[in-house]
C-alpha cells in the first residue's frame, strides 16, 4: 500500500501506508512524496463525522423488510403493506418497522389488527414501531405469538418487554440474507459521510459483523455495545471495553431505564411513563459493569429516568481508568441534575434530530418541561462530554442534518433556541466526543499528526467523499 494524498480540499491530508495521518496542510504534499496516490476531492475537510448512537441491526433488517418510514398517512402505511404482501409467499411472515402514527395526518390514533390482517392478507404480521418500543400485530401473528388480551395494549400493539416476547415466533433470515442487509446499510453511511458508528444491537449483528470485517467487507468503524442480557457471557470470558482493533471492538453494556416519548413510556418525575428497570437491579448492574471493566450505555430518556441513571452512577465515579458511562438520549434532564453529569464522569450520548421529530408530542406530552428538553447547551456549559447521533432507523441518520438540528433549528423554529449549541460544539460531539465515549481519543476525532485520516470532505450541497484510514469510502459521483 502506498501514502495517499487528498488534495483539492480546505485542507490537504497526508496519510501514510498504516492509515494514520503524515501531515495536514501545506506539508501534506512533501509529506506523502511522490509515489503517493492522490485524490483530488473539492470541499471542506473534516474529521471523520461519527454516530455515536444507531441501531445497525435494525438497519439491516430494513432492507430485508417492508420499510414504513417517513409514510405520512395511515392509508399509504396500509399500501404499502399491501404491495410488500403480493410479493410474499401465503405463508410467509410480514415484518417491517418504521410505521409512526403520531406523524399520519389522516388518523393518527393507535393501529388496529384487524386493519393489518386485511393489508397483509390473512398472513401473520409485526410491524415495529419507528422508535422500536412499540409493535403493531395482525390476529394471526398474536395467535402464533401467544398473546393474551393483558399483554397488549392497546388491542394489537404491544410496548416494551412484550415486543421481544411477540418476535419470537418470527424466522430469521439466513445469515447470507442478514450480511446482505447489513452490507447494504454499511455502504450507505458512508455516503451520509459517517467513518465510525456506535451501535446498539444483539449478538446476531455482531456475528455478521465479524463476517464482514473478515472478508474486508466492512467500510468503516464499529464500535458494538451489547444488551445488558448479555452481561453473564461477557463476564465469564472476561471481555472488558476495549476488546477488538480499531475497525471492529466491543465497548459497553445497553440496558433500558425506561421507554420512549412517543410510545408514552419514558419515566418521568411526576410519576408518568414506564420504568423498564428497577433501581435495585440497575445498581446492581452498573456495580457489575464497574467490576468487569465494561461501560454502560444507559437508555434514559424521561428526566426521571435520568435522574435514577445518575444515582446508580453516584458511587462509581472514577472507577478504573476507563470508566466512561454514557447515558442515552438524556432527552429531558431536570435542571437540577444537569451539573451532576461531569463530576461523575457522566457523557450524554444525545440525538439532535430527535427535537426535530418530537417538537410536538414533546409540547402535547411534556408542557412546562421543554425548556429543559432537548438541553444541549446547558449540558455543553456545565462541561458534560456531549456525543452525538442519530438513532438510526428511528431518525434520519445524515450527521449533517444532526449538525443543523443541534445548532440553526432552533432558531429557525422558534423553539427554545437557548438550547442550541453552536457550530464548533456540534462539530466536536460528532467528531472528537463521539471519539471519548468510545476510548478512541488518542486514534480518532481530530486531523492531527499521528491520528487516523478518517475525513469527511462537504461542501454546499452535502457530502463530497467519505475516508477511512487513508482510503476512500465512498464518492459523490
Amino acid at each position: 500500500m502506498r501514502a495517499t494524498l487528498f488534495r483539492g480540499s480546505s485542507l490537504e491530508v497526508a496519510a501514510g501506508p498504516d492509515g494514520r495521518i503524515l501531515a495536514v496542510g501545506p506539508a501534506a504534499a512533501a509529506a506523502a512524496g511522490r509515489d503517493a496516490e492522490v485524490f483530488e476531492v473539492a470541499g471542506k475537510a473534516l474529521p471523520g463525522l461519527h454516530d455515536a448512537h444507531l441501531h445497525l441491526e435494525w438497519l439491516a433488517l430494513r432492507n430485508l423488510t417492508v420499510d414504513l418510514q417517513d409514510v405520512p398517512t395511515r392509508r399509504a402505511t396500509l399500501e404499502r403493506v399491501r404491495r410488500w404482501a403480493a410479493r410474499l409467499p401465503k405463508d410467509a411472515w410480514l415484518v417491517g418497522r418504521g410505521w409512526y402514527n403520531d406523524g399520519w395526518r389522516d388518523d393518527p390514533s393507535w393501529p388496529r389488527p384487524e386493519e393489518l390482517d386485511e393489508a397483509a392478507g390473512g398472513r401473520p404480521a409485526i410491524l415495529t414501531r419507528k422508535d422500536g418500543h412499540s409493535a403493531w400485530l395482525s390476529h394471526s401473528a398474536i395467535r402464533a405469538a401467544g398473546l393474551r388480551d393483558e399483554d397488549q395494549g392497546p388491542p394489537g400493539t404491544v410496548k416494551e418487554a412484550m415486543v421481544a416476547v411477540a418476535r419470537r415466533s418470527v424466522p430469521e433470515p439466513t445469515e447470507a440474507e442478514f450480511d446482505r442487509g447489513m452490507s447494504a446499510a454499511l455502504r450507505a453511511l458512508a455516503a451520509k459521510g459517517l467513518t465510525s458508528v456506535h451501535t446498539m444491537d444483539t449478538p446476531r449483528a455482531f456475528r455478521s459483523f465479524q463476517r464482514l470485517h473478515a472478508a474486508g467487507r466492512l467500510p468503516l468503524r464499529v464500535t458494538w455495545n451489547f444488551p445488558a442480557a448479555e452481561l453473564a457471557a461477557a463476564e465469564r470470558i472476561g471481555i472488558r471495553s476495549g476488546w477488538g482493533d480499531d475497525r471492529l471492538r466491543i465497548w459497553g453494556v445497553k440496558a433500558f431505564l425506561d421507554g420512549s416519548l412517543g410510545s408514552r413510556t419514558a419515566e418521568m418525575l411526576d410519576g408518568t411513563g414506564m420504568p423498564v428497570l428497577p433501581q435495585d437491579e440497575l445498581v446492581e448492574l452498573v456495580g457489575r459493569c464497574s467490576a468487569a471493566q465494561l461501560n454502560v450505555c444507559l437508555h434514559a430518556i424521561g428526566d426521571g429516568a435520568v435522574r435514577r441513571a445518575l444515582d446508580a452512577l453516584e458511587s462509581l465515579a472514577g472507577a478504573w481508568r476507563y470508566w466512561r458511562p454514557r447515558i442515552e438520549h438524556a432527552q429531558c434532564v431536570h435542571p437540577a441534575d444537569v451539573p451532576r453529569f461531569k463530576p461523575l464522569g457522566a457523557i450524554a450520548s444525545m440525538q439532535p434530530i430527535h427535537a426535530v421529530a418530537d417538537r410536538e408530542i414533546a409540547d402535547r406530552e411534556w408542557a412546562g418541561r421543554t425548556a429543559y428538553s432537548y438541553a444541549w447547551r446547558p449540558l455543553a456549559d456545565s462541561g458534560v462530554v456531549l456525543a452525538f447521533g442519530s438513532d438510526a432507523p428511528v431518525e434520519d441518520v445524515s450527521p449533517l442534518l444532526g449538525i443543523d438540528a443541534a445548532t440553526s433549528w432552533r432558531r429557525r423554529a422558534g423553539w427554545h433556541p437557548e438550547l442550541a449549541v453552536t457550530r464548533p460544539t456540534a462539530l466536536r460531539a460528532y467528531t472528537a466526543g463521539a471519539a471519548y465515549a468510545a476510548g478512541m481519543e488518542r486514534k480518532l476525532g481530530r486531523l492531527a499528526p499521528g491520528l487516523y485520516a478518517d475525513l469527511t470532505i462537504v461542501d454546499g450541497k452535502g457530502v463530497v467523499a467519505t475516508a477511512v484510514g487513508g482510503r476512500l469510502t465512498w464518492r459523490r459521483a
